[in-house]
């Protein structure tokens, strides 16, 4: 009998299927700074497939909280291209929407 997932393994869960099912895809870290969200920059500023989940994991277990977006590209709207996902510690910031030629396919909000 498989062990039962936690919240936060829960949570996860699409961002862990998405990361197997295509691992091509990857992940931009978005940090709230003030009254402005902040994309994270530097050698590790995109994380692959296989890292999403993991590097989502620990900063939640810290006490983040966060929002991931799943996009894709307007003109195949089912292939996720890139992933979101928005930190911040005390007060959410309103969400950007997808840039021109992404669209939204999924997304979820810790603590829900």
């Amino acid at each position: 009998m498989p062990k039962p997932l936690s919240p936060i393994e829960t949570f996860l869960a699409p961002l862990t299927k998405l990361g197997l099912k295509h691992p091509a895809v990857e992940a931009e870290v978005i940090w709230a700074n003030g009254q402005e969200w902040e994309p994270q920059s530097g050698t590790d500023a995109l994380l692959e497939a296989e890292e999403i989940s993991f590097y989502a994991e620990g900063l939640l277990l810290e006490g983040f909280q966060m929002h991931y977006q799943i996009l894709a590209d307007t003109d195949a709207p089912k292939d996720p291209a890139h992933v979101r996902l928005f930190f911040w510690q005390t007060e959410q910031l309103t969400l950007p929407p997808p840039e021109l030629g992404l669209t939204l396919i999924a997304s979820a909000t810790w603590p829900s």
